[in-house]
């Protein structure tokens, strides 16, 4: 049997379907020994060749009102947003999150691995460990005078998305919103500028995959780092306001940054639909768009599992050799692939994290 070509990942949300449990230990032990649920967990990874990626802190509550899942099946809609979080709830929910994820580390005996550094993320593979990198998307477990990004930082916090969807204290998500542009509203906020900021500092990756248009730019003119939307799809195959713009994908290409394929159906449709029935072939064609702007060196793959309704020929991290397939049918080469499923997000993260 031949090994699956290796796969790094920029995002899902699997610490969150895990803190659903209700049980640590619980979590733990359907992430380390398998489950039939949700997207991802050490055996199926294995199987599908996936080595690692971000494992996001999201904040919820993220229950979307009833039936807006059927809403995303129309051919127009603008979700509705779940309501504000207070600075305590989200602190509690992320502090859940983040011991879940160092209980797995110390649980696996060595088969995770939460790395601090692109060196770690390569000792990882060499052990044959899943490399786990801690994100939080949407910054409302910190407070305005940044406190807790020293502690998050300390913690190993490497990634950072200012926002989710739902706006904070920091500026402007986009809405899940089709059809729209991704200008949706004002940009960064103050106190977002200020993060941005102490985020070069402390060399942690900026995530602009929820901000709004005018918040892209904004963190474009203020930061000194590669430009990076971890699970973004591009807006000229499927206009939904998450998407990129070409002008967007321009600057990434610019700064020497990446965008990563996100697998959720109602991102990768011309019509925006919530719809597992969607074919990979679809999925090549955000890939097609996104090469021709940012070049082979500038896409990665960011499926948000656990966290999106994605494709059923994929069904779940055990069949991403799928799309390793369609990659090929479409006349990618290896190098191409490779570069793509991981090689990419690896080289974006030792110049981002400055190694």
């Amino acid at each position: 049997m031949t090994h699956p070509i290796p796969i790094f990942d920029g995002h899902n949300d699997v610490l969150l379907r895990l803190m659903h449990k209700g049980d640590h230990a619980a979590g733990v032990q359907a992430f380390l020994e398998g489950t039939d649920k949700g997207h991802l967990d050490l055996p199926r990874a294995r199987r599908g060749g996936f080595t690692g990626g971000l494992f996001a802190v999201f904040c919820p509550p993220i229950e979307r009102g009833p039936g807006n899942e059927q809403l995303m099946k129309d051919s127009r809609y603008d979700v509705p947003l779940p309501p504000d979080l207070t600075l305590t709830d989200a602190q509690q929910a992320a502090i859940a999150m983040i011991a879940g994820l160092f209980r797995i580390e110390r649980a696996s005996k060595g088969k995770v691995r939460i790395c601090r550094s692109a060196a770690d993320i390569d000792r990882a593979a060499e052990a044959d460990a899943l490399a786990a990198v801690l994100h939080i998307e949407g910054a409302e477990p910190i407070d305005a005078d940044l406190r807790m990004l020293d502690i998050l930082y300390q913690a190993g916090l490497r990634s950072i998305g200012p926002v989710w969807s739902r706006s904070n204290i920091f500026g402007h998500g986009v809405p899940f919103r089709f059809p729209s542009t991704p200008d949706t509203g004002p940009g960064l906020t103050d106190a977002g500028k200020a993060l941005v900021r102490a985020c070069n500092e402390f060399k942690i990756l900026i995530d602009l995959s929820h901000l709004n248009e005018k918040g892209f730019w904004d963190v474009a003119k203020l930061s000194d780092a590669p430009l990076v939307a971890s699970h973004s799809n591009a807006h000229a195959v499927s206009p939904h306001s998450r998407n990129l713009t070409d002008d967007q994908l321009r600057a990434i290409r610019d700064s020497g940054g990446l965008a990563g394929i996100n697998y959720a159906t109602s991102f990768l449709r011309e019509d925006g639909r919530m719809n597992a029935d969607t074919p990979l072939e679809q999925m090549v064609r955000h890939a097609d768009h996104l090469i021709g702007i940012l070049g082979v060196d500038g896409v990665g793959l960011g499926s948000d599992f656990d966290g999106a309704v994605i494709p059923a020929e994929i069904g779940d991290v055990a069949g991403l050799p799928k799309l390793v397939e369609a990659f090929r049918a479409a006349g990618y080469g290896e190098e191409t692939i490779r570069k793509i499923c991981r090689d990419n997000w690896v080289s974006v993260l030792r110049r981002t994290w400055g190694e």
